[in-house]
């Protein structure tokens, strides 16, 4: 992982490879797989910032994901190197991740993609509209 020049303090980028196991009979990355190259983006970024998924349980919330769009511009191939990258880009009333999928060595892009997570509370099962100050404080800022 590793904090881009100009970037965000809320961003991180993983590098992986595409595995055998990830291609469908066309022998390139099966559209599902890219839902789980964002979630190993999600889980480096949410850990940069001490708010991963047990960290946000044992605060009291679960952040279901409610929303995932994807735009598919190139295809992985096996054994291809991926940059995946992960930004927070909305916090206040719920958490909208912003990710990017290039080719490692070429930078080309790949996939365009958004998720979006609401906190729930663990106790009630009660959907929050706005955020809670746990997710401020982790990401260091002051809620509004």
């Amino acid at each position: 992982m590793r904090l881009k020049a100009g970037a965000s303090r809320w961003s991180r980028e993983v590098e992986l490879r595409v595995e055998f196991y990830d291609l469908d009979p066309m022998q390139i990355v099966w559209h599902g797989n890219y839902v789980k190259y964002l979630e190993v983006a999600r889980c480096a970024l949410l850990d940069s910032i001490g708010y991963n998924y047990m960290q946000m349980k044992d605060s009291g919330y679960m952040w279901p994901v409610i929303d995932i769009s994807l735009r598919y511009i190139g295809s992985a191939v096996f054994g291809q190197r991926l940059t995946l990258r992960a930004e927070i880009v909305e916090w206040e009333n719920r958490l909208k991740i912003a990710y990017l999928i290039s080719d490692a060595d070429t930078g080309k892009r790949l996939t365009r993609a958004t998720s979006v997570q609401v906190a729930v509370d663990i106790k009630s099962g009660e959907m929050c509209f706005v955020s809670p100050p746990v997710l401020f404080e982790k990401l260091g800022i002051e809620p509004a």
